[in-house]
């Protein structure tokens, strides 16, 4: 949350996980990583120079580095561009 409104941000995670709960029947915590785990990429593009071209090579993301903080900015990002704006 921005501002500093941590007390807001707690209620709405917490009221987030009891909804998941609620909804699936199963530990929310386990249905978080396993929606993590569904958002983190297996490959990214690299620039590699052959002769005068550049050409972009899928590689392998590196597990934890990468891929972990990228799965977390996507779902912000898609969280945040989905959301109304706020009046």
């Amino acid at each position: 949350m921005l501002d500093g409104k941590k007390s807001t941000a707690e209620q709405m995670v917490y009221g987030a996980l009891e909804m998941v709960r609620q909804k699936t029947g199963r530990d929310p915590v386990e249905v978080l990583q396993e929606a993590v785990q569904a958002l983190t990429p297996h490959l990214e593009v690299r620039s590699r120079r052959v002769g005068g071209a550049t050409y972009q090579v899928p590689v392998d993301v590196r597990p934890v580095e990468t891929s972990l903080p990228c799965a977390c900015y996507w779902s912000l990002n898609c969280e945040n561009e989905s959301a109304p704006p706020a009046e």
